[in-house]
C-alpha cells in the first residue's frame, strides 16, 4: 500500500474481475475506493474459491483496501442513493450497462465534470467474458500442441482491462484538471484483446503471411525456448534471449562442437540470431534434449544461474505459495484481518517505491461495512435518515 492517490475518492459498482481489479489497483495506491453492492453481495460475492463457511477468497482479495456500501439496487430509492454517491464523488468505475440508471449522461446531469470509466464486453454493449473474448481473437488455437483449442486458465484480458481502466481514470482526471471537462471512457474487453494482439504484431503477422502461426506446444515462437526434462525427472523451461545467454548455455552443456557442426552443415551462425535458432530447432532440440537428460536438475540450475541463463522448473501453485522468495520473504505480502477469518499472506501494491514507506495490505470490507459512514460523509445524511433507510431495507450494514 502507498498513498500516492490519497484524497482521490472513487465509486465502484462492479462485479467479477476486470472492473474490481481497476478499483483494487487504485486502492492499493491510496485512493478511497467505495464499492457499492446489492445488500447481501453481488453476483460475485460467493465466487469460488470459497472456504468451508462459503466465504469467497476470490472476492476477499480483489476488494482489499476498499470501503463497502450495501444498497437495495432493485428499489428506486437504493438506485437514487448510488446515483447521488457518484455525483457527489465525481469519479466512477463500473461494468454496469451503458444505458439505464447508471448511464453517464444521466449521472452527469448532476455532475457535469463527472468521469466514468465503463468496462464492457463488446463495444456494442453485448456481453462477453475473458474466456469467450480469448476464443474470438485466436489464442486458444495457438496454445498447446493442437489440433484441439486450449483455453488459458488465467483471465488475462480481464486483468489487463482492469489495469488499463485504472490508467484511463487517471488520464481522464489529468485532462479534467487541464480543461475542466469530464467524460466517459468505455473499455471493452474485446478491444483490449484485439488491440493487444495488434500491439504484439499478431494482426500484421497473419495478414503478411496469409496464414496462422503453427502450434508449437511449449516452444517459444521466434526464440530458442522450450521445456526439457532432466535426468531426475524435473521438467524445466529454458529460454535464450541474448547472445551471451546462448554462448553460456552451450558452454554449460558442453555442446560447442555439436552446435558448430550444425552451423557448418547448414551454413548459418546461431551466435547472434534468435530467428535462426528457432528456424533450425529441428536440429538443435535433439542435442539439448540429450544433454539435459544426462544431468540432474540441481546441477543444471547451478550452472545456468552462474551463466545468467533464464530457466525455471515447472511447479504447482501450492509450490509457489510455499516459496519464500515469491511469498514469505517478498515485501509485497503482509498480514491482514481477513473477513473470512482465514489467515494467509495478503498481496499489497505490486510496485516498490524506494523513496516511500510501504504500508501493509489492508483487508477487504464486509458487505455494507461502511454504509453509514459513507452516506453521512458523502451525502450529509443525518443519523436519523440513515436509520430510516436501514429499517426500510434500502441500506445494508455489515
Amino acid at each position: 500500500m502507498y498513498n500516492l492517490l490519497s484524497g482521490l475518492p472513487v465509486i465502484e459498482a462492479s462485479s467479477f474481475v476486470a472492473s474490481p481489479t481497476a478499483g483494487l489497483y487504485l486502492a492499493q495506491f491510496g485512493a478511497e475506493v467505495i464499492r457499492v453492492d446489492q445488500i447481501g453481495g453481488g453476483p460475485d460475492f460467493r465466487r469460488w474459491p470459497v472456504t468451508a463457511e462459503n466465504n469467497s477468497l476470490y472476492w476477499e482479495n480483489l476488494n482489499r483496501a476498499k470501503k463497502s456500501v450495501a444498497l437495495d439496487l432493485a428499489r428506486p430509492e437504493g438506485r437514487e442513493l448510488l446515483q447521488a454517491l457518484v455525483r457527489a464523488t465525481g469519479q466512477f468505475v463500473t461494468n454496469f450497462p451503458a444505458g439505464g440508471f447508471l448511464s453517464h449522461e444521466l449521472l452527469a446531469e448532476g455532475c457535469s465534470d463527472l468521469i466514468t470509466v465503463r468496462v464492457m464486453g463488446w463495444a456494442d454493449g453485448s456481453p462477453a467474458l475473458d474466456y469467450t473474448v480469448n476464443n474470438s481473437v485466436g489464442y486458444p488455437m495457438l496454445t498447446g500442441p493442437g489440433p484441439e483449442p486450449v483455453n488459458h486458465v488465467l483471465p488475462a484480458w480481464d486483468l489487463l482491462t482492469g489495469a488499463y481502466a485504472a490508467f484511463a481514470l487517471l488520464a481522464a482526471i489529468q485532462r479534467r484538471a487541464a480543461t475542466g471537462e469530464g467524460g466517459e471512457v468505455r473499455l471493452p474487453l474485446s478491444d483490449v484483446a484485439i488491440g493487444t494482439v495488434a500491439n504484439m504484431g499478431g494482426i500484421a503477422e497473419v495478414l503478411y503471411t496469409g496464414e496462422n502461426r503453427p502450434r508449437l506446444g511449449n516452444a517459444v515462437y521466434g526464440l530458442f525456448g522450450r521445456d526439457f526434462t532432466t535426468r531426475d525427472g524435473q521438467r524445466t523451461m529454458i529460454v535464450v534471449v541474448t547472445p551471451r545467454q546462448w554462448a553460456n548455455l552451450i558452454a554449460a552443456l558442453n555442446l560447442g562442437e555439436a552446435v558448430a557442426a550444425i552451423e557448418a552443415a547448414r551454413g548459418v551462425s546461431f551466435a547472434k540470431d534468435d530467428g535462426l535458432r528457432f528456424t533450425h530447432r529441428d536440429a538443435l532440440y535433439p542435442l539439448f534434449e540429450q544433454a539435459i537428460a544426462a544431468r540432474d536438475h540441481a546441477d543444471l540450475a547451478a550452472a545456468f544461474d552462474a551463466g545468467g541463463i533464464v530457466h525455471s522448473p515447472y511447479r504447482t501453485m501450492l509450490d509457489a505459495a510455499n516459496d519464500p522468495a515469491l511469498v514469505a520473504d517478498n515485501p509485497i505480502f503482509g498480514a491482514a484481518a481477513n473477513p473470512s477469518g482465514f489467515t494467509y499472506p495478503a498481496a499489497g501494491a505490486f510496485a516498490t517505491i524506494p523513496q516511500a514507506d510501504r504500508q501493509p495490505p489492508r483487508p477487504a470490507p464486509r458487505n455494507g461495512e461502511h454504509s453509514e459512514a459513507v452516506l453521512a460523509e458523502r451525502l450529509s445524511l443525518s443519523s436519523g435518515e440513515i436509520a430510516r433507510l436501514i429499517d426500510a431495507g434500502i441500506v445494508g450494514v455489515g
